[in-house]
Parts: structure tokens; sequence; C-alpha cells
């Protein structure tokens, strides 16, 4: 059997005011006319499909539309598992129509491990594998609440609940394979695993605000034959295991994935064995960050107008000389070009324009967590005493995600 693994494609996704609709579809006819060439017979998609749990039309016709497409090929089952960005219910709802074209959609975690686990068939209705479709799993999915726990017991307690969850589950997968056949066992995944490569800015929350809950890729049952994971954005394996995956998100999200190659995974499996390739995903819409003082700033634009291209540019004025007008003379740089600028930023403003109380005329580049630690430092707070009331920020920002996605 050979299976197409992908994640993260953030379906309604901006890049400050541009729409990224037109990238991501020709993301997604790349997609299909790679299960074609290949001859792939399963697509699993770990996570966060849509960027948001409101998705705007646009977003939820892409997501259906490529779904009728790709149930039109050769690819015989479809699993497609919730993320952290995901609305569970919004996922849900149409599973049982979906799952008329062999499209598995698990957005809730299952009450019982029954309700995770799919066997995948050929279009001559026999297995070909078993697959614990595992979507993210919320604090509340796992654990129950402590009065007086640590930061560090509710980490233990939320690893500890990830593992009973995997475990239970694939022990259920497992007992079916026996049934069945010597079954390769697929899992999926949405977390952040211990020593898992993120880049600053990329915008990959912590999944648990406030803990230190990163979970060890040793504590996955050892039934895996491969696990299909999503949320990190860097294409790698965890903890150094060959069958344990990252696909990464096929396009850059943000100015610091730039330069990432973005892939997609194909898994062959002989009996049980998977042989894995990484296969490169192209770049529909160049980004670039040009850094430094007007002359190199300037003098690389001109580089890309000579060049014919169409990227998108984030500016970065890093020179000691004050330019008052800057926005002016980028605008007259990229003049008569396909280039667009997302937005400037002038480090000379922000490091040396103060207001009488001190506090910085531009936010730019400044996440609530820097905002809040600069608030901490102007009040001239105790180093000591800062620890706790960071702890008790995140835990707050935390709740607020959750009631959110509770509420959705």
């Amino acid at each position: 059997m050979r299976l197409l693994h992908t994640s993260d494609w953030h379906l309604g996704r901006s890049l400050m005011l541009l729409k990224r609709h037109d990238e991501l579809t020709a993301f997604l006819e790349w997609l299909i006319k790679t299960i074609e060439e290949r001859n792939i017979a399963t697509l699993i998609v770990a996570g966060d499909v849509f960027d948001n749990t409101t998705p705007a039309t646009a977003a939820q016709e892409l997501y259906y539309r490529f779904l009728s497409q790709a149930a039109a090929t050769c690819c015989n089952n479809i699993v497609i598992v919730a993320g952290n960005h995901d609305s569970p219910t919004l996922l849900d709802a149409p599973a049982k129509i979906l799952k008329a074209i062999n499209v598995h959609v698990v957005g809730t975690p299952g009450k019982f491990p029954e309700n995770e686990t799919i066997v995948l068939k050929n279009r001559n209705g026999e297995p070909q594998a078993v697959v614990c479709a595992v979507p993210y799993l919320r604090d509340r999915d796992i654990r129950r609440v402590t009065p007086g726990e640590s930061v560090e017991d509710k980490a233990a307690a939320l690893i500890k609940g990830v593992q009973q969850h995997y475990a239970t589950a694939c022990a259920n997968a497992e007992r079916l394979r026996h049934e069945l056949g010597d079954l390769p066992l697929i899992a999926t995944g949405h977390l952040f695993t211990a020593g898992g490569i993120a880049v600053e800015g990329d915008g990959v929350r912590e999944l648990y605000v406030g803990t230190i809950a990163h979970f060890n890729a040793d504590l996955f049952p050892l039934s895996i034959d491969y696990m299909a994971l999503g949320h990190l954005h860097a294409p790698q394996q965890a903890g150094g295991r060959e069958h344990i995956r990252y696909s990464g998100s096929p396009i850059p999200m943000n100015f610091c994935e730039a330069k990432q190659q973005k892939k997609v995974i194909q898994v062959d499996f002989t009996g049980r064995r998977p042989h894995i390739e990484e296969i490169a995903v192209p770049c529909f819409q160049p980004l670039e960050k040009i850094c430094g003082d007007l002359s190199e700033l300037t003098g690389r634009i001109a580089q890309l107008v000579g060049e014919n291209s169409n990227a998108w540019l984030e500016i970065e004025y890093t020179g000691e000389m004050i330019v008052p007008n800057l926005d002016d003379e980028i605008s007259r740089a990229i003049a008569g070009s396909e280039l667009k600028v997302t937005r400037t930023i002038n480090r000379n403003n922000i490091h040396l324009r103060l207001t009488g109380d001190e506090t910085p005329q531009s936010l730019e580049g400044m996440n609530e967590l820097a905002v809040f630690d600069y608030c901490l430092k102007t009040r001239n707070v105790p180093e000591e005493q800062r620890p706790e009331l960071i702890q008790a920020y995140q835990e707050i920002i935390g709740a607020i995600v959750e009631n959110d996605t509770g509420n959705e």
C-alpha cells in the first residue's frame, strides 16, 4: 500500500492583508496531480486543515472541492484529523456523508477507541491497513484539573494523558489487526514532540500553554508502523525515529519559513515495513525578507525588479540614519513591478523613539508575551516574581484559546 502524508494546510490563511487563497489552490491542484502520477492509495491530513475555527466560505469551498476531486482519483481512502487550529465540530459535521466516498474524518477524540480506528480497504474491499486516527487532544480531553497542582504536575498529567490515549487506541487497533491479518498499523497525531524544531515567529503556538508538556516520541506504542504527525511546520523526524514524521506545512506560513523546502511524505509498505520518500513541494508564491540600511534595501529590490520577481516582501530597516520617508522610498523602488510589500519595519524608530512614559510607539513584531514582559520591566517588577506572573499570564491566554474553541 502507498500513502501520502501531509498536514497544516491552514486554508483561509492571510499574510498581513494578503490572502493566500491562490497559493493554496495551486498547492491542492499540485497535490491532486501528485496523487494521480504516483498512484497514491491513501492520503492522510494530520490536522490544521483550516487556519481558524470559523473558516470563510471560500476556504471551506476549497476544502470540499479538493475532497470531491481526490475521491475521483486512484486514491481509495482519505483520512483527516483535526488540529489545534480546527473546529472539531465543523470537521465532524459532514463526516457521515463524506464516509460514503471513503473520506474518514475525526475531529473530536472518541470516547471509545473504536471511534478512532479505521480499516483502510482497496477497491475490492480487501483490508490494506489499520489506522488510529487520533486528532489534536485538548487539555480537557486527557486530564482532570487538580487544585493546587504545580506546573510540573500539570505537565506530567498531560503527558500521561496523551500516552494513555495512544496506548488504548493502539491496543484496540492491534486486536483488530490480528483478526484481519498482519497489516500495517498507522497512527496520526497533532502535537509537539520533545526536541521538535520550530522557527521563531512561525505561528506554531504551544498546545498546552504555560506547561513544558512536549511529548517524547519514545512514549508512542511500539506497535505503530508509521506515525503521521502535524503541528510543526518544518518537515522532520520526531525523536530521531525514521517512521515518526512531521510532513510540515505545504507553504511557508510566514517569512521565517521562506527558505524552508516544503515537503509531503510518501510511504510504501512492504508487509508492515515502511519505505519513506520525501517529495519536494514547489514554491507557489515566493516570500523574501530584506534587512539592511537604505542602500541595501533598494539594491536588493532593484535586483528583484530586474528578475521580474513577483515576491512578497517584508522590509526591515536596520540602518543608523533616520529615514523619515522610508515607506515612500520603498514604494518608489518597487514602482512598476509585481513585487508587493507586506509590511515595513523601521528598527531605528522602534528602538530610538519613545513616548514620555517610555512605551514604544510601535508594537510591530511584539507578541502578547513580549508586551506583557515589557510591562513587567517598565513597572520594575522584581526579577524573582516575574516567572510566576508570566506563568499565570500564559495560563490565562491558554484558557481564552480553549474557551474560544469550546464556544465556537
